[in-house]
């Protein structure tokens, strides 16, 4: 038992985060996106904008702590348009809901005046653009009929990339990739990601979206490059902000935001990708 908890404990201390909590909480999570998709599709939209509304909750906390305080609830309210709209409307929705609440938001912070405006509003619009919008492409992947399936091949992919490059990063990782963006991950973790998220995307494409292998393999390695970059992009936000994480919600997680980097800039990518493979293959 005492061999068990050293290993655990030195699992944890070259990771940086505990992993057993890490691992119910992803658990949990896949079963709620699981849960909510099979039941009734309209409650993932729901989930986004809890999710995503949590992320706001973050977000603003940290460009207050850097000075440049954004309004919350006004983003938050953006969100719900944004989702309503494209649950409604599809890609056109949440673009026509993006081009109407971007005004809309800029127009609030007026109210407090001119000083600190242009950074105020550039928070705000990366806010917006960063979160409801790119969240967007998951109402836009759980939308159609086959949506369970749609996004389940997500969580795989998603899942896979982040699972496989965290162990093979922790018990084989020598080499940053990053070290000043975040010092943790390693080019052996991104190996780890390229050969299990690949064969994840193999099989999944096979075997839930009925597509060929070969798709499901370029779509393994797109998603490998969107979900590392989107991870180092929020670390990079942190570094920036000069906070280890964007907050504490989610057990050996941190914020949600520190579980949402990697969804964010990959559901795009794999619903344009999908739309292509359908109108063109």
């Amino acid at each position: 038992m005492d061999d068990l908890h050293a290993i655990n404990a030195e699992i944890n201390r070259r990771a940086g985060r505990k992993l057993l909590p890490s691992i119910a909480v992803s658990l949990s999570l896949v079963a709620i996106v699981w849960s909510t998709l099979a039941f009734r599709r309209e409650l993932f939209a729901v989930l986004v904008v809890i999710a995503v509304s949590l992320g706001i909750r973050e977000i603003a906390r940290a460009f207050a702590h850097a000075g440049t305080p954004i309004s919350m609830a006004a983003l938050v309210i953006a969100t719900a348009g944004l989702t309503i709209a494209t649950w409604q409307g599809g890609a056109g929705g949440l673009a026509v809901a993006t081009a109407v609440f971007l005004p809309l938001l800029l127009i609030d912070l007026l109210r407090a005046g001119p000083e600190g405006f242009v950074s105020r509003a550039t928070a705000t619009t990366l806010s917006l653009i960063y979160l409801p919008f790119l969240a967007g492409f998951l109402i836009l992947l759980a939308r159609p009929a086959d949506g369970l399936t749609r996004v389940m091949t997500f969580v795989i992919l998603v899942g896979s990339n982040d699972t496989f490059g965290y162990f093979v990063g922790v018990l084989f990782g020598k080499h940053p990739m990053a070290p000043k963006i975040s010092p943790k991950k390693s080019w052996e973790g991104l190996i780890g990601s390229i050969v299990f998220t690949v064969i994840a995307g193999e099989l999944s494409f096979f075997y839930i979206l009925h597509l060929k292998w070969w798709i499901g393999a370029c779509v393994g390695l797109m998603v490998v490059f969107t979900a590392t970059c989107g991870d180092l992009i929020e670390s990079a936000m942190k570094r920036d902000l000069s906070l280890k994480d964007m907050g504490s919600l989610l057990p050996g997680h941190g914020g949600m935001l520190d579980r949402l980097d990697s969804v964010l800039l990959t559901a795009p990518a794999l619903w344009l990708a999908l739309e292509l493979v359908n109108r063109y293959i």
